[in-house]
């Protein structure tokens, strides 16, 4: 990567793009949902994974209250249990940086573009991920669904960061992630590059048809993909 970059900010979505896969955010939903009686083998529960599978990248309040539209008091409890069973599915299934992740923060960094690591997710579960990878150090901000009125698919956390971190113009910037709805997010926020990540959840079609402008299996390939936005 050289010295300098077209792109003067990427907006890092954390939660899978970085580390830590579907599995951890299902296995608390799953949980959080229990404890309002939507269990498996019911009805009510088939329509919540689905919704679930619809919405991932979204906040998981958001999530939850459409769930539960007509009752704030349920949807108010099971994201309380959410935010409960987040830690222990954390515990159960990890959280570690994807292979190339740490080496894509460093050369980014002294190619001096600024990056801002953010996610959907309460910053209570957002600074237990970064604890666990060690992470507070790598980005010149860090934001979470409590710092914006609206989460993904909505470009707030993006224009956010621009507005904090002093971009000119949001075509200097460039977004990562592994989500239909931060793809969405990103190109809401005009955003130069828009680099979806492919998993077993969102492969590189469906990021493709929700406006991804580049696919990227290897993050060690991130800062050279930065490097040549035109």
């Amino acid at each position: 990567m050289s010295d300098t970059s077209p792109v003067s900010l990427l907006c890092w979505d954390v939660v899978g793009a970085a580390a830590v896969d579907g599995s951890v955010l299902e296995r608390a939903f799953v949980d959080a949902i229990a404890t309002q009686g939507v269990v498996t083998g019911t009805a009510a529960y088939v329509k919540a994974m689905v919704q679930f599978d619809r919405t991932r990248g979204c906040a998981p309040a958001d999530v939850i209250h459409s769930l539960f539209p007509e009752d704030k008091i349920r949807a108010q409890a099971a994201i309380l249990a959410f935010e409960r069973s987040f830690p222990a599915a954390i515990d159960r299934f990890g959280a570690l940086p994807r292979p190339g992740a740490n080496d894509a923060l460093a050369k980014l960094a002294a190619a001096g573009v600024k990056v801002c690591l953010m996610s959907c997710l309460s910053r209570p579960a957002l600074s237990l991920i970064m604890e666990r990878l060690a992470w507070w150090h790598r980005g010149d901000l860090v934001l979470c669904a409590d710092d914006v009125a609206r989460g993904f698919p909505w470009p707030d956390l993006m224009l956010t960061a621009v507005l904090r971190l002093g971009i000119g113009d949001v075509r200097d910037v460039a977004a990562v992630t592994a989500g239909e709805s931060g793809v969405v997010a990103a190109r809401r926020a005009g955003a130069r590059q828009v680099i979806g990540v492919p998993s077993d959840v969102h492969d590189g079609r469906r990021l493709r048809r929700a406006g991804a402008t580049h696919l990227l299996t290897d993050l060690g390939e991130l800062p050279d993909l930065i490097a040549s936005a035109g």
